[in-house]
């Protein structure tokens, strides 16, 4: 039975946001904590572990989401394990995000000016403590402004989510839409909310940026 667009169906699409927010957030820090040590691993010493590192990147930026996702869920299948939307959209998520992460960590950690690994290192700091010390604090500042813009990124790829069944924000749209048949007002509103969402990162990114940007000479 096909019945009108109201509250009810507003209220719906307001309940959805807590989990594209929650796997936002999920697959952000299990990829930023992934995503460090793929960055290390990429300006690593020690070759093995960079050529890793590398072919760890360029599998998943060489692939479409949708298609890690559709691997992680029903490959897990197919190996007997038993693994739910919520989680295989995680994982996948979380495995995406690690790769960009870490290659967005490992152009910021190369920008550090050459001059101050040489003195770190004429110090006699080795690789860790060079890193601890000396890199990551300066990197930083320099990663904050690129990692809101792709947190960003994050958000909206949470709608392919709803490909294999987990119910977030563009699920949530589309069993609105085939109760209501509105595809327009339904998806013009769930556009809307990402908006919402969304737009004040991008501001926050840009006025990081502004802050960060080193100075004309």
């Amino acid at each position: 039975m096909i019945r009108s667009f109201g509250y009810n169906e507003f209220l719906f699409l307001l309940s959805a946001v807590q989990w594209t927010l929650a796997l936002s957030a999920i697959a952000f820090i299990g990829g930023a904590t992934v995503g460090l040590f793929v960055a290390l691993g990429r300006t690593s010493t020690i070759k093995p572990v960079r050529l890793l590192a590398t072919g760890y990147i360029q599998l998943f930026q060489g692939t479409p989401l949708l298609m890690q996702l559709f691997l992680v869920f029903f490959g897990a299948t197919v190996m007997g394990i038993d693994m739910n939307p919520w989680a295989a959209a995680a994982l996948g998520l979380t495995l995406n995000a690690s790769a960009f992460l870490g290659e967005i960590w490992r152009g910021c950690i190369q920008a550090v000016p050459r001059g101050q690994w040489e003195a770190a290192s004429a110090l006699g700091l080795r690789y860790p403590g060079l890193m601890r010390y000396v890199i990551l604090p300066q990197a930083v500042k320099v990663a904050v402004p690129p990692t809101v813009g792709f947190l960003v990124q994050l958000i909206k790829s949470t709608s392919l989510a709803a490909i294999i069944g987990f119910t977030e924000l563009t699920r949530a749209g589309q069993i609105v839409n085939n109760a209501t048949f509105q595809p327009f007002l339904v998806f013009g509103i769930v556009a809307a909310i990402y908006f919402v969402l969304c737009w004040p990162l991008s501001l926050l990114s840009a006025r990081l940026e502004q802050r960060y940007a080193a100075p004309a000479r």
